[in-house]
């Protein structure tokens, strides 16, 4: 099948009712898409979604030439698995209706473990600062589906694994695979059909195509006969020219890896070094990524409440010394924390949240460490331990290696509060 196909010939199921599902519920009416039925495994959703559409499972499921799913659904652990994974051909994303709907455009998809969000951020604001036309979506802000295409248009998308694992139509003029370590294997089955989601975006590039990706992940691509041009990231180039940006966010090594992706892509856009540069001195970060949101006396607050996982954590300790690191949450499956290079740029950690045992084991003859639960006795234990350890140029930082759902509902709410807590007493006792 062509990559560009008139959708008023096929027959939909939107299966998922949630974010993505009205998206692409929203894109079939916008543009006289008539043949879709709708289905969500909760029913209050389905009886919530006043239409005559609703799906009847035993009866439409062969009928219908593609099934959207919904990126949250894991095939593992819906209740109609057996029946999707019998009709599995026909999965397709809402990134792949993108595709499918029309070739005007030019797209960079951005995926990996850690760093996709601040990436895709990063490369959005590059382009306009550029003059490019550019539009930003997917696992980042809008549904890619509620963009508009214009001619000459480059999208900029964040695809999850969850995303990548069921597209089938996919294919980037830029392909950008940052890393991949172990996470959300719970969802996927394996580390092996992790990986293979992360690689299903080469799949369909051309040979006038680049897939950018790190030196660690060129056997793995290579090993596929993926036919876009391999590139990997000019980091020694940027380190050179990261020397020229003003700006405190770069500054650190927290994103060092995301901007040698940047730097590199900036290159293959034919943007200028100087262009460069004076695009980079205005970025300003994306909340709860690494975000450096207080200063008091000689002790630099962090926000980096988004590392849900060691490895997302160890860009942040690898970034300062004299660091008051708070952790806690609920770990990855089978996360290891490897510490022996880092432990000497942390003064004393903090344990938070309900899997004291797991933390403590992983810091155990290693670190310094407080068992506080909450992130409010953790602020104050801090104020006296800046105090008692009389050191300069502190660093606290927010980083939890571990998921928010123990004690709040998403990372966001976590970020917030820590922040709040901090602007409210920290002045009071350092």
């Amino acid at each position: 099948m062509s990559r560009k196909i008139n959708l008023k010939k096929y027959s939909f199921l939107v299966y998922g009712l949630g974010f993505t599902g009205k998206s692409v519920i929203r894109y079939f009416k916008k543009n006289k898409i008539s043949k879709y039925l709708v289905w969500d495994d909760n029913s209050k959703l389905r009886k919530d979604f006043k239409t005559n559409k609703v799906f009847n499972l035993r009866n439409d499921l062969e009928k219908v030439d593609f099934i959207v799913l919904s990126p949250g659904i894991s095939l593992r652990k819906t209740k109609n698995r057996k029946e999707l994974i019998k009709y599995k051909k026909k999965i397709i994303t809402d990134i792949d209706l993108l595709y499918l709907s029309s070739n005007k455009f030019k797209s960079i998809v951005i995926t990996g473990t850690n760093g996709k969000s601040t990436t895709s951020k990063i490369i959005e604001h590059l382009l306009k600062k550029n003059k490019f036309k550019v539009l930003l979506g997917g696992n980042i802000g809008k549904p890619i589906l509620d963009l508009k295409i214009k001619k000459n248009v480059t999208f900029v998308i964040e695809a999850s694994s969850f995303q990548l694992s069921y597209s089938k139509f996919i294919a980037p003029d830029y392909a950008i695979l940052l890393n991949i370590t172990n996470d959300h294997i719970d969802w996927h089955g394996s580390m092996q059909d992790y990986i293979n989601s992360k690689l299903n975006l080469f799949k369909l590039q051309k040979k006038d195509n680049f897939a950018l990706v790190n030196n660690k992940l060129k056997k793995i691509f290579k090993i596929k006969n993926f036919k876009s041009k391999l590139v990997s990231p000019k980091n020694k180039e940027y380190q050179k020219t990261k020397l020229k940006i003003k700006n405190t966010y770069l500054k650190s090594k927290a994103n060092d890896e995301n901007m040698g992706f940047v730097y590199t892509l900036s290159r293959k856009l034919r943007i200028s070094k100087k262009d460069f540069i004076n695009s980079m001195q205005s970025f300003s970060g994306l909340p709860h990524r690494y975000e450096i949101f207080l200063k008091v006396k000689n002790t630099t607050f962090v926000n980096d409440s988004k590392a849900t996982s060691f490895q997302a954590t160890k860009f942040a300790l690898s970034s300062h010394k004299n660091i008051y690191w708070i952790l806690g949450g609920l770990p990855k499956a089978k996360d290891k924390f490897k510490i022996a290079d880092l432990k000497k740029n942390i003064v004393k950690s903090y344990i938070i949240g309900k899997n004291i045992n797991f933390f403590s084991k992983q810091l155990k003859n290693h670190i310094k460490f407080s068992i506080t639960k909450d992130l409010k006795k953790t602020i104050f234990a801090i104020s006296k331990d800046i105090k008692l350890f009389k050191r300069s140029n502190n660093l606290v930082l927010l980083s939890p290696s571990a998921a928010s759902f123990d004690q709040f509902d998403n990372f966001e709410k976590r970020g917030n509060e820590f922040k709040r807590l901090c602007r409210t007493y920290v002045k009071k006792f350092i």
